[in-house]
Order: structure tokens, then C-alpha cells, then sequence
């Protein structure tokens, strides 16, 4: 059986869409990137990337139809992410204004690889929507007659979709100039990137299951 490019084009076209659009995985690496630097953002990209694997398990053994359909689990993973995002922007809030490392500083320890991963993958992991939306992509773009080793080929290409999506932006957002312009804003950003977690929370709080 010849391998479905053309159902494959469809979903990372779709899946890439969706990737770009703003949302918290977007705001949680912009904050690690000028907050803490590169290396962190690069480990909370990688957390997120290993999210969409998590999400692309479940979808395909069946669990994640349970959840979309049982309101119960729905809420259950709905007010999670909304505490969840929450704690963000109240801890974006209460911390100090960013400001330039100073030369040979080691940032990225304030976090660690480790935390800075945890970040990123519970950011994503929590979010009810990423549930729907991989049951959408399966139900609508992926016919019934693809093989399992194929959708686990999809759901690791879109795995690394994103974090090289993501990976662009790190290093973009900690490129000099970039950084610069932020930490002239200073308390600024923080009480931004605090507000958008809260918009997002907001957002995830009025979700409904379709």
C-alpha cells in the first residue's frame, strides 16, 4: 500500500495553521526566551513537542473520544488547565521586571532544562482544547483505512512540526536586538505576558465539548 501523501499534506497544512496562531504554548517560550534565554525556551519547546505525542497516543488508542464525550473528564481537564494557566499569570505578575544577564551569567539555571521542559509540556497537556482539536484532525483528514504505523508516522511529524516551529521562535526572540527591545519595556512585559495567561485562561474557562 503506497503511503497517503496527499492525506498527510492535508493534516500537517492543517496542524502547521493552527501551530502558528498565538495561543499559550506561543506565550510560554516568547517568556522563557527573554526571561531566562535560549536554552530554556529550546527545553520548553521540546515540552510541548513531547505533549502533541501524548495527545496523538491517546487520540489514536481511542481515549481521547472518551474524554471529548464524557463531560465529566472534560471539566475535569478544563478547570486543570485553567488553574494551571492561572499560577502562570500570577507568577508572571509578581515577578521582577527582565533584565539583561550580565555577561558570562548562566540564566538558564534559574529554571533548569528539566523545569523549563515540564513547563512546556504541561502547558500544552492541560489545555481541553488540544483534545478536540486532535479528535477533529483524526475524525475529519484521516480516513478510517490508514494503517496504525501511519497515523504514528503523522503524530511524530507533527510533533517535530512544532518544535521546529517553536525552536524558530526561541531563537528569534533571544537574538539581541529582539531581547533588548523587551527589557526597555521591563515591568511591561511581565504584566503582558501575565494578562495574556489570564485572557487564556479565560478562554479554556468557556470551552464547551462540540
Amino acid at each position: 500500500m503506497s503511503f497517503p501523501w496527499f492525506e498527510f499534506a492535508g493534516l500537517m497544512l492543517a496542524f502547521g495553521i493552527n501551530a502558528v496562531l498565538p495561543g499559550a504554548d506561543f506565550a510560554m517560550v516568547l517568556r522563557q526566551a527573554v526571561v531566562h534565554n535560549r536554552r530554556a525556551a529550546l527545553f520548553t519547546s521540546a515540552g510541548i513537542a513531547a505533549s502533541i505525542l501524548v495527545h496523538g497516543t491517546y487520540t489514536l488508542l481511542g481515549v481521547g473520544l472518551i474524554v471529548g464525550q464524557s463531560l465529566l473528564l472534560f471539566n475535569v481537564l478544563k478547570w486543570a488547565g485553567v488553574a494551571y494557566l492561572v499560577w502562570l499569570a500570577i507568577s508572571a505578575l509578581r515577578s521582577p521586571p527582565p533584565k539583561a544577564p550580565e555577561i558570562g551569567a548562566n540564566d538558564g539555571a534559574a529554571t533548569g532544562d528539566l523545569g523549563a521542559f515540564a513547563l512546556g509540556f504541561l502547558t500544552n497537556l492541560l489545555n481541553p482544547k488540544a483534545v478536540l482539536f486532535f479528535l477533529a484532525l483524526f475524525t475529519s483528514l484521516v480516513s478510517v483505512r490508514t494503517g496504525f504505523e501511519t497515523k504514528v508516522f503523522y503524530v511524530g511529524s507533527m510533533s517535530l512540526m512544532l518544535f521546529t516551529w517553536f525552536a524558530l521562535v526561541s531563537f528569534f526572540f533571544t537574538t539581541t536586538s529582539v531581547r533588548q527591545g523587551f527589557y526597555r519595556v521591563g515591568r511591561w512585559f511581565n504584566r503582558v505576558t501575565g494578562i495574556t495567561f489570564l485572557a487564556l485562561a479565560f478562554r479554556v474557562a468557556i470551552a464547551q465539548q462540540r
